[in-house]
């Protein structure tokens, strides 16, 4: 009896563990996404009265500005600059917030943080290339 107890009791953990190895599966694939889904992340932020338009990347690089013709109007080059500046500043601001959110799913220190922070490429390859030179 204790024999077919063990059994059973095998059966159901090689079981979970195929349950468990599935979702760490499926989890990696999503992940080997991330640095394509990072390297296309664009966020986009404009004044209220939508005269400047700012896009920047993952890192919160400037990518682009643009400016509505009603800027022209007023020639008030300091408020324009500060509204760009201003706008620049609160896109940054969110790539750098979508970039900690992701970074708090990942292992402290691990070459997908440094990815994250640098968008160096050879960062996430680095272990893999260790690993191959052995």
């Amino acid at each position: 009896m204790a024999e077919s107890a063990d059994r059973a009791a095998n059966r159901a953990m090689r079981a979970r563990f195929d349950e468990v190895y599935g979702q760490c599966q499926r989890f990696r694939s999503e992940l080997d996404g991330l640095p394509t889904g990072l390297a296309e992340l664009r966020v986009t932020e404009r004044p209220d009265d939508g005269q400047v338009t700012t896009v920047v990347g993952a890192r919160g690089e400037l990518i682009s500005v643009g400016l509505a013709p009603s800027v022209f109007y007023d020639r008030d080059a300091k408020a324009l600059s500060r509204k760009i500046t201003d706008t620049v500043l609160r896109a940054s601001a969110a790539a750098t917030a979508i970039r900690e959110l992701v970074a708090g799913y990942l292992s402290p220190g691990s070459p997908s943080v440094e990815f994250l922070r640098t968008n160096d490429f050879g960062a996430l390859l680095g272990r893999a290339d260790a690993v191959l030179s052995r």
